[in-house]
């Protein structure tokens, strides 16, 4: 197993007078917010409050021409489909997109590729079977800007194909009716949406175009639809340090906490929580993955139906079945990595020998869950990882993970002569590929890696938003910090380190023995801590540790307390 030790990267710490231009704040989340960049007080204190000016969905590129020709379609009765992704943030997505087009009275239908038999994104085949059927409108939610050979597939089925995407563009733009992208040159507005943000901004303009030239009600508001936006923007990772994605989520978490959605509802009751204990992390670890199981192990109609259904019935049944196949998900995830270590021979970085690339391709990986296992893989050894589902029949198609110092999506485009199909961001992507290609492919992107990580200290790093000691845990400390939520990714959860910590009571707990249970000491005091995956490390313990740590709240039984939720230890020389 690869080492778990991490680099830390200590704060600049806040001199009294910089802290005392943030009003009305705790010093050490005034720190926070300065070292993440948060430099103007009054910009810090809007930020917290979600308090920003939106965006105008009409401005972004592509947008007018889109929203016109959906509503010649909806006027006409011409046929769309909402042609989406098997993720969350797909499902999502596409479920906001058709309640959108059904409260304006589009004759509408979603289409969701099945994962294993289609792969990501629009494929030929469907696209000529949607136009066959009499579709005349096609508009993709989370993906479709890679899609140039199929958007030029349905452009000579006669469809009129909209593309609303959020993942990175390539070197040409799809020869679309309209493209709603906000990564293109010279689109207006937030450009780290998630695809469900871009839907969502459609969405806005079709509703507000509607009310001003149609001069009716819409039986639907935009803010009803923010429960499905905060889904699918923290469950695909988009970034929650910009401003719009922050207001975003914080709007569509209140709306979460009601629970209003039957399928949300069903959802928090089979995983065992309440409605009001929803926040980003609940979304991240609980509701986002059981929607994302559905189309990693079946497919994710599942998903979809849970969260369109007005039936308290149809939202418990299909509960139930997400709840069952994330179960299989997490066993398959485990088993798989394993396999994987032996397929790509990992005792070589477990011996400490310079590996650039992890890769595995086998006929076993489930194609529904390589991405999961390379992510573990990556996380666990710190280095890009791919796995590839194998078909006999010809065409693999594989899923990718990476670290900082590699963007991975930009390696793929170096390989692209290889590949059927590729896309993603700069740390997660996908592709096809035809399998006589999968050889050189593993050779070139493997020297790709090599290439750039060269001399490279390749250690997973910890930032350290503040070092404190343990007088200085308490509530006013704790709520200060939750001030910072919604928390994700680029708006972490903040990480503080204690240093000469006395362990007063190591033990292994959970099952496998495979947590670490601590009683720590600083002083008179003392707090309870504990550290997630590493048990192994009860028996072997100096006096003295440094931890770096999240503070959490333990409500159990009635009784609250504050405890350390260690991130990583470090070994220290006892105090003077």
């Amino acid at each position: 197993m690869a080492t778990k030790q991490k680099r830390w990267i200590l704060p600049t710490s806040l001199a009294p007078s910089e802290a005392a231009r943030y009003p009305g704040l705790h010093p050490i989340l005034a720190q926070i917010l300065h070292n993440r960049g948060f430099t103007d007080p009054v910009e810090a204190a809007r930020f917290l409050a979600g308090a920003i000016t939106f965006s105008d969905p009409l401005k972004m590129k592509g947008m007018a021409k889109a929203v016109a020709r959906i509503r010649t379609a909806i006027k006409s009765k011409e046929p769309i489909i909402v042609y989406g992704d098997f993720d969350a943030d797909g499902v999502t997505s596409t479920a906001l997109m058709v309640s959108v087009l059904r409260a304006l009275g589009a004759n509408v239908k979603e289409y969701i590729p099945d994962r294993v038999d289609e792969g990501y994104g629009l494929n030929d085949t469907a696209l000529i079977k949607l136009a066959k059927s009499g579709a005349k409108v096609v508009i993709t939610v989370d993906c479709g800007i890679r899609s140039l050979k199929e958007v030029e597939t349905g452009n000579r089925a006669k469809l009129d194909m909209i593309i609303t995407d959020h993942h990175s563009i390539g070197a040409e733009l799809p020869r679309a009716h309209a493209v709603i992208n906000p990564k293109q040159e010279g689109c207006t507005g937030e450009s780290m949406l998630a695809g469900v943000g871009v839907a969502y901004k459609l969405a806005q303009a079709l509703i507000r175009i509607a009310q001003q030239q149609d001069r009716r009600d819409i039986p639907l508001r935009p803010e009803d639809l923010l429960d499905l936006v905060a889904l699918g923007t923290v469950a695909d990772l988009a970034p929650l340090d910009r401003p719009e994605n922050r207001a975003l989520v914080m709007a569509g978490l209140k709306q979460l906490q009601e629970a209003k959605r039957p399928g949300i509802n069903a959802i928090l009751q089979v995983a065992g929580m309440k409605p009001y204990e929803v926040d980003a992390m609940a979304i991240g670890f609980t509701i986002g993955p059981r929607l994302n199981a559905a189309g990693r192990l079946k497919h994710a109609g599942i998903a979809y139906e849970l969260l369109v259904t007005d039936d308290p019935v149809v939202a418990g049944v299909r509960a139930q079945e997400l709840q069952k196949l994330n179960e299989d998900r997490q066993s398959l995830t485990r088993q798989m990595q394993e396999f994987a270590r032996l397929q790509a021979g990992l005792e070589r970085l477990d011996r400490g020998e310079d590996v650039p690339l992890i890769f595995a391709a086998d006929k076993n990986f489930l194609q529904g869950i390589v991405g999961l296992v390379a992510g573990r893989l990556t996380e666990e050894y710190y280095r890009p990882a791919v796995i590839v589902h194998y078909d006999e029949k010809g065409e693999s198609h594989g899923s990718c993970r990476s670290i900082a110092e590699f963007n991975i999506t930009e390696a793929l485009d170096e390989c692209a002569d290889l590949l059927i199909r590729h896309g993603g961001h700069a740390q997660a992507a996908g592709f096809a590929i035809h399998n006589d290609n999968l050889p050189l492919f593993r050779q070139r992107l493997t020297e790709i890696a090599g290439e750039r990580l060269q001399g490279k200290d390749l250690q997973p790093s910890l930032e350290i938003d503040a070092e404190v000691n343990l007088k200085q845990i308490n509530m006013e400390l704790y709520e200060a910090l939750k001030s910072l939520e919604p928390c994700g990714h680029a708006m972490s959860v903040p990480v503080l380190c204690a240093r000469r910590l006395k362990v007063i009571e190591a033990r292994a707990v959970g099952k496998e023995a495979a947590h670490l249970k601590l009683r720590l000491q600083d002083g008179e005091l003392e707090r309870d801590a504990i550290a997630f995956r590493l048990g192994g490390l009860a028996d072997s313990l100096p006096p003295y540790v440094d931890v770096a740590f999240q503070l959490v709240l333990n409500q159990w039984n009635g009784t609250s307390k504050l405890e350390l939720m260690v991130q990583d230890i470090r070994w220290t020389e006892r105090r003077a």
